[in-house]
């Protein structure tokens, strides 16, 4: 049997969030809105003597995306016309970039899955960063026999990414695609989000026999990939569908295919073009650009600290394990909030309003962070941005807890009104009596009472029975509504019983 080995490669399509659209003044509304054309004017709809005006905001978007990426930007640059004929393109050609594009040869670094070696990194080259105008979108009404188009979203900036054929399965270009939607959430160019279209993943697959050209296979491309998990599952898919036909003696078909997320399969669509189809040339309304070192040193003073620097200045500035790390690096916001916290903590610590060491209550606030705040944001379906907890309150609620006053089945409590309210931890628990007991002498007469009403249990401790301790313990819990300290408790417990 022959061995094929995959040939990949991707092209991302980002939408920037700028205020106004990429060659005129309309709002910029990323093609969400609610009624149909209702952002458009002249220029994005291609009236007749309309010219475009570049925006310079996008233009700098994609700049930095390419300072980020590693990608040495041109000093040099141009629009072209890309004709083709779809509905949805109002002018019958789209205005793109072709030789000259703003970004050029980049990488970035993801890191390998299970199966590859966790931990062990690889560099994806980056070829292309362009940037080009979005188009329309068309409504099929069902059962109609006409298609309505929608040019809102004509005309909304687009940075397009051009990876090089370096990814060895769906695992690795799933990786890079949300590696890739991150820089764009740090740099804030872009929400990139696939769920509603801000990011649209297109692979580009070929297979060759082992031993020959990594580039001699037929390439087909697959569009309509809208989530990480399709990303990785149409690539699998096609490398497979690919083999079996190769296998069967068959040839591949050069053509664009559609990924198909009910049958989990790709389906074909048309006939792949190439680049002498589009027949482009330089866009005649527009003037090349051109950009000096000073524009680029301004640019890169912009750029904010990026994941992986901060991953690992996280890791050695506050001693965090690399998965909370990960976790809370993962959004920048989520990562400046973590930050914010930390920062309170010291201040507290260093005005002993806080008796702990800072390093103990900061890796609490992280591991809070990352387990109880976290499932309260999933729940209610919001970020990190949307949370009423002021960092300030929220380090005074770390403080609480990593001091002992209120059990972690309190802390839930706690926390949860303030997820709820955004209302100030001590308070909260004045008004829900939550303070652990710090009267020995009244827990221990609460459990002379409980060892009195269960002397089959004090029997069984004393006969060797764990279980008999926690059963204890869990009463001593409930009698005092959550607020004994347990490891008082069961120290108490085995000192009357003793």
């Amino acid at each position: 049997m022959t061995k094929y080995k995959s040939t990949i490669g991707m092209e991302i399509h980002v939408e920037l969030k700028t205020a106004s659209k990429m060659f005129c003044g309309c709002k910029n509304g990323l093609g969400l809105e609610k009624k149909p054309n209702v952002h458009i004017c002249p220029v994005c709809t291609a009236q007749p003597g309309t010219l475009p005006v570049p925006n310079q905001k996008a233009i700098e978007f994609v700049q930095l995306a390419g300072l980020a990426l590693n990608c040495k930007l041109r000093e040099q640059s141009k629009f072209d016309r890309k004709n083709y004929f779809y509905p949805d393109i109002p002018k019958g050609y789209q205005i793109s970039q072709y030789d000259q594009p703003l970004c050029e040869n980049g990488k970035l670094e993801i890191e390998g899955t299970e199966d590859k070696g966790k931990g062990m990194k690889k560099v994806i080259g980056i070829t292309r960063i362009h940037i080009e105008e979005d188009t329309g979108k068309l409504t099929h009404p069902k059962g109609a026999d006409y298609t309505l188009v929608d040019f809102n979203r004509a005309g909304v900036p687009l940075m397009e990414l051009v990876t090089e054929p370096d990814f060895d399965g769906g695992d690795e270009a799933r990786i890079f695609c949300q590696k890739l939607q991150q820089v764009c959430r740090y740099l804030n160019i872009s929400d990139a989000d696939m769920e509603k279209g801000n990011m649209r993943c297109e692979a580009n697959i070929s297979l060759y026999k082992d031993g020959e050209d990594k580039l001699s296979g037929t390439k087909v491309e697959v569009k309509n990939i809208n989530s990480f998990k399709f990303v990785e599952k149409a690539i699998n898919f096609e490398i497979k569908r690919q083999t079996e036909e190769l296998e069967a003696g068959k040839k591949i078909v050069q053509e664009t295919r559609g990924w198909d997320a009910n049958r989990n399969a790709t389906i074909s669509q048309r006939k792949k073009e190439s680049a002498h189809d589009y027949r482009y040339f330089p866009e005649p309304d527009i003037p090349p650009m051109e950009f000096t070192e000073q524009n680029f040193s301004e640019l890169k003073l912009r750029l904010p600290e990026m994941p992986a620097e901060k991953s690992k200045r996280f890791s050695e500035q506050y001693n965090l394990a690399s998965d909370a790390v990960e976790l809370l690096t993962g959004d920048r916001n989520l990562a400046d909030y973590f930050e914010k916290t930390a920062s309170e903590l010291e201040e507290k610590v260093c005005a002993k309003e806080i008796s702990c060491e800072n390093k103990k209550a900061v890796k609490l606030a992280a591991n809070y962070i990352n387990t109880e705040l976290r499932k309260h944001l999933t729940e209610g379906g919001h970020s990190i941005r949307d949370i009423q907890i002021t960092p300030e309150n929220y380090a005074e609620f770390i403080g609480i807890v990593a001091e002992g006053k209120i059990n972690s089945s309190a802390a839930q409590t706690v926390l949860k009104e303030m997820y709820r309210t955004g209302g100030d931890p001590s308070q909260i628990i004045e008004e829900k009596n939550l303070m652990q007991m710090e009267d020995d002498t009244e827990l221990e007469t609460v459990i002379q009472d409980i060892l009195a009403k269960n002397q089959q249990s004090v029997d069984d401790f004393k006969a060797g029975k764990d279980r008999a301790l926690q059963f204890l313990v869990g009463q001593v819990m409930s009698e005092t509504k959550g607020k004994a300290n347990p490891k008082t408790a069961i120290e108490l417990i085995k000192k009357i019983i003793s």
